[in-house]
């Protein structure tokens, strides 16, 4: 199935909450493993989501974690009431 960039978009955020632990974040590899995104798009995505204050950015001795802000947690809570209605006129996003 494809998935446009909200999809994507909205798929990152979700696994960055689901597989925080405590507050240490989530890595680089489980977002490329879980999302099933290139490294590219990925890079990409995060410095988007982190300008854009839906992740927060975690610097740690062997590189970056990453976590949901509490506007990333809106967002979804807002992308999936857009979601149903979508799904309601027949439309898959």
């Amino acid at each position: 199935m494809y998935r446009n960039s909200l999809r994507i978009a909205a798929d990152i955020l979700t696994i960055t909450r689901d597989s925080d632990t405590e507050s240490g974040g989530v890595g680089i590899t489980v977002l490329l493993r879980k999302g099933n995104i290139s490294y590219k798009s990925l890079s990409r995505l995060l410095k988007d989501l982190t300008t854009g204050g839906l992740i927060e950015e975690i610097e740690v001795k062997r590189g970056n974690r990453y976590r949901i802000s509490s506007n990333g947690r809106e967002f979804l809570q807002e992308y999936s009431k857009f979601q149903e209605l979508a799904q309601t006129f027949g439309l898959n996003l």
